[in-house]
């Protein structure tokens, strides 16, 4: 008799078949489960058919803008978050927790008046003085390269009257992405050689000074120059990181890349440029910092927490679209969802809109201080704040068993959802970044959602760039849908999240790694540099 390779024994036919079917149930219980769980349908339903995030894009990115601590905008958007959510008949209210330096915006005007005319790219930096309702125009000097912190100080009264650049002239305005396209590997290599030498030089000579960068525009205003003109660029066309100013009576700009290069080439060269700044900007008193918390109280553990994260404020370069807006439209847009078709929660659902993140996590940081009852009732909480891409990482921040809680979660979820979703259990615990790591220091489950690139850090993040335009909104609504199924299903698991903390692996430098410690909110601000 001739022998059938594929021949089976009847037996293990029978097994096979058993088996089949079994994996069959189960797999069809689970899609089932997914597919006739009400409330999941109906979130998707809702954040599909009726979505909000592109008003609320446009009401707090183009109607309000930034929201920089301390300015009315930020005071205006923490009264329009409070608005909307009472009129989805959810109750919030904005929480102070600290204050900070009143400061308000006004018109910027950068032109060189000299050798000829051109008006330049620039703005001022966040909380700069104003020149006090009108132009000041003064020739432009450069940081010199000194022997050391005792040339300097003999060379500083040169500043008088002048406006210095305190930023390294970069060699090219092109980002290395479209160096690797179009340059020879050759030429790539010299470029980036020259550029690391330089950078390094740079650094050598501000460290000359004796003072750090933070610490050398407030030697220099005491020294009586005319203001500091900067140049943070970030290394992509057109966008340049826009932060703070240390100044307290002169005015403090950040001019483009292209524009800076012009003036700094014109300084070396000798052609004593001169530039007109106005900068319209206003101080005020300390103004009170809030946060904006909403709340759906639980009905069965009404004294359990599910929380939705996502800081509030934003630097005032852009409109803080990305940074965070879209992280705060996620979470209003969920919060939404949820009221419309769960209104009725086992646990209570809180979202906390964060202040001061930017500066420190301060507005986080406070709440975990000021709401140990929260803290210590937390089931989970999901922050999201790294740009508009759709949800695609998932730590289980060190947490033993947090794969076990955010797998069961994830699973009630569409499969294109979270297929895409890297997870990594049980991770280590974050110690900054964002606000869940305020959780994370005191041992409460806070998990952040990590959203695809899309060029953030070159691009958005920061920078003048980061407006409605860049918000990719098929991303920010899987992202509103995710977040609001993953708070569903944590208020609905009948077991606590369980605190115990995985083994952590070494560090980078091979010694054992260890939880991050807490660290205090800065109640008062801003607070000064120190060298």
């Amino acid at each position: 008799m001739k022998t059938n390779q594929f021949y089976l024994r009847p037996g293990f036919v029978r097994h096979l078949a058993g088996f089949c079917m079994l994996s069959l149930v189960l797999a069809s219980n689970s899609v089932s489960a997914q597919l006739q769980d009400p409330v999941v349908e109906k979130i998707l339903q809702e954040g599909n058919t009726n979505s909000q995030l592109e008003k609320m894009a446009h009401e707090l990115f183009d109607r309000i803008g930034p929201r920089l601590v301390g300015t009315p905008q930020m005071q205006k958007a923490n009264d329009w978050a409070v608005a909307n959510y009472t009129n989805w008949g959810i109750p919030a209210r904005n929480e102070k927790w600290g204050e900070w330096k009143g400061w308000e915006r006004g018109v910027t005007h950068i032109d060189m008046v000299s050798p000829w005319v051109k008006s330049l790219e620039g703005t001022q930096l966040a909380w700069s003085p104003s020149t006090k309702g009108k132009a000041v125009s003064a020739e432009l000097i450069i940081i010199p390269d000194l022997a050391d912190s005792l040339a300097f100080a003999a060379w500083l009264p040169s500043v008088k009257g002048k406006f210095v650049m305190v930023s390294m002239a970069q060699p090219t305005g092109r980002p290395d992405q479209n160096w690797q396209e179009f340059a020879t590997k050759e030429s790539f290599d010299k470029m980036k050689a020259a550029r690391a030498a330089q950078t390094d030089a740079w650094a050598k000579r501000i460290k000359k000074t004796g003072y750090s960068a933070r610490m050398l525009p407030i030697i220099l205003e005491k020294a009586g120059a005319a203001g500091i003109v900067a140049s943070n660029w970030s290394q992509g066309f057109g966008v340049n990181k826009i932060f703070s100013a240390y100044t307290q009576k002169i005015p403090t700009v950040d001019i483009a890349l292209e524009d800076y290069g012009l003036l700094y080439r014109l300084v070396e060269s000798g052609d004593q440029p001169t530039i007109s700044v106005r900068a319209d900007s206003k101080h005020t008193a300390m103004v009170p910092a809030y946060n904006t918390i909403a709340e759906i109280k639980g009905t069965e553990k009404p004294d359990e927490y599910v929380m939705l994260s996502a800081h509030f404020d934003s630097w005032d370069g852009g409109t803080g679209a990305t940074d965070n807006g879209t992280g705060t439209l996620t979470m209003m847009e969920a919060l939404r969802i949820l009221k419309k078709v769960y209104p009725n929660p086992k646990r209570t659902i809180l979202v906390g809109h964060w202040g001061s993140e930017e500066q420190g996590l301060n507005g986080s940081r406070a709440f975990v201080e000021d709401h140990p009852e929260v803290v210590n009732k937390l089931q989970a909480l999901f922050n999201q704040d790294n740009g508009t891409g759709r949800i695609v990482n998932l730590s289980g921040q060190g947490f033993q068993h947090a794969g076990e809680f955010l797998t069961r979660w994830l699973a009630a979820a569409p499969k294109s959802m979270r297929d895409s979703i890297r997870t990594t259990f049980p991770g280590t615990p974050g110690g900054g970044g964002s606000d869940f790591a305020s959780f994370v220091a005191v041992g409460a489950p806070g998990f952040s959602l990590g959203a695809l690139n899309w060029s953030y850090f070159n691009y958005t993040w920061h920078t003048n760039r980061d407006t409605y335009d860049k918000v990719v909104f098929d991303d920010l609504r899987n992202n509103a849908l995710l977040t609001a199924i993953l708070v569903y299903m944590a208020c609905e698991d009948p077991n606590t999240f369980p605190r115990e903390k995985a083994i952590l692996q070494n560090d980078r430098s091979g010694r054992p790694a260890t939880w991050p410690a807490q660290v205090k909110a800065i109640r008062k601000g801003p607070v000064a540099p120190v060298n």
